[in-house]
């Protein structure tokens, strides 16, 4: 996924967040993310065609370094949030793999349905426009500035989707009703212009890498997520910001890797992929499958809003054929880059872990139900991870990220990850 403002191009990773817990302190912030099915009351086998639709959508999609538009907003979790004084409600689409945070605005040209008011600025007390000369409309917009003219933003999206508008500083209100946390002066985007049947939030909060991200603007360097299962989705799975966001006690000992940035898609949470392992077995994997080029095209992203894992298509046809080894039978859609699916086996087939090689000696380990789900409709295995064209970037997905407490701390430059109960965090 890319996002284009104006001339610089982003990188979006979708993650959606309800926030309901107060922040703790002012350098530590906590938050709780909500499944976007957690309130439909779907049957494990709902959810899964459910996931399973989204993941095809965002693998059809692909992400693709050279291309200046975010093909898909198709998201996983919801935020809850509040702009202006007096406070407006809405719900964001929170961004790890972009930096700006906007919202639907007043005058609307064009504004897709909310539930919730559209933000009006001119009746909020704190709302000030930027000019584009100032320093921080730099990375929205650098052409054709006059002394006069405003900062101005758009982001387009491949499947039609898009906001535009202007460039302001505001006032967000976090955390529950009862123990509201507000911060002044953030740099936002007011979208009087917003359109696209695919837009299912109302706005954006961008946690990405670059100065504008409202992790910079809250002077945070770290942050954390821990992913509840995904057959409990009335779970909230928390995120930790700043000095709350280390890791805690979990299963296993903490892993660490080099978080890389790629200079063209600099907001992207980017990771070395060496290898992959399906229990014992080291997969024939050719080396540098899932290097990151020079010219911004392939490696892996960590995203927490992508559904299933997305690999490059060399590795994705061994994890599908060593699976289908283990099992005893083929895929049923072989051919296909589509998560595959196998006729289920008598009794209660052993799989060994699929284990993830990083740089820096970091593994992985997924558990069977971290990357395979039994489709009792029609008595069958499925692999939930996809597959994507050789040039394209691989993605690590929520779906196996399950009950793995994940930190990314840029003040070291890297990722950690632990296993760990998210229901006890």
């Amino acid at each position: 996924m890319v996002k284009c403002m104006g001339a610089l191009q982003l990188q979006t990773l979708s993650l959606v967040l309800l926030t309901s817990l107060a922040m703790s302190a002012s350098s530590g912030y906590r938050l709780a993310l909500t499944h976007v099915d957690s309130k439909g009351g779907f049957s494990k086998t709902e959810l899964m065609r459910r996931a399973a639709h989204r993941s095809r959508l965002q693998a059809l999609s692909g992400y693709d370094a050279t291309s200046p538009r975010l093909h898909s907003v198709q998201v996983e979790y919801l935020m809850e949030l509040a702009i202006g004084k007096p406070p407006v409600p809405f719900v964001a689409l929170a961004d790890t793999g972009s930096d700006l945070t906007w919202t639907q605005c007043q005058p609307c040209k064009l504004c897709f349905p909310q539930d919730t008011p559209v933000y009006d600025p001119s009746a909020s007390s704190t709302f000030s426009p930027l000019p584009c000369s100032s320093a921080t409309c730099l990375p929205i917009w650098s052409r054709n500035c006059t002394p006069s003219s405003l900062c101005r933003y758009r982001y387009a999206y491949g499947d039609g989707a898009y906001s535009a508008g202007i460039l302001g500083t505001e006032t967000l209100t976090l955390g529950s009703s009862s123990a509201p946390v507000s911060v002044g002066g953030v740099a936002f985007g007011c979208g009087t212009e917003n359109g696209g049947d695919s837009l299912n939030s109302t706005g954006t909060v961008g946690l990405g890498r670059g100065t504008l991200s409202l992790m910079a603007q809250l002077g945070v360097g770290k942050f954390s997520y821990c992913l509840t299962d995904f057959f409990n989705s009335t779970l909230d799975s928390p995120f930790l910001l700043g000095t709350l966001a280390e890791l805690a006690p979990g299963l296993g000992v903490v892993q660490s890797t080099p978080l890389m940035q790629s200079p063209q898609n600099p907001s992207r949470y980017f990771v070395s992929l060496q290898g992959i392992s399906l229990g014992d077995v080291r997969l024939p994997i050719p080396n540098g499958t899932f290097d990151l080029s020079t010219d911004g095209t392939g490696g892996m992203i960590v995203d927490s809003g992508t559904t299933f894992t997305i690999l490059a298509e060399s590795g994705f046809r061994e994890v599908v054929d060593h699976v289908a080894q283990v099992l005893g039978q083929p895929p049923v859609n072989a051919s296909s880059l589509e998560s595959p699916c196998f006729p289920a086996p008598a009794g209660e087939p052993f799989l060994p872990d699929l284990v993830l090689h990083f740089a820096g000696g970091a593994d992985m380990r997924l558990h069977r139900d971290n990357y395979m789900s039994y489709n009792q409709e029609d008595s069958s295995l499925c692999l939930n991870i996809a597959g994507t064209t050789h040039e394209s970037t691989s993605v690590l997905g929520n779906f196996q990220q399950q009950n793995i407490q994940m930190l990314f701390d840029m003040t070291v430059g890297q990722l950690s990850f632990r296993p760990t109960d998210c229901s006890m965090l």
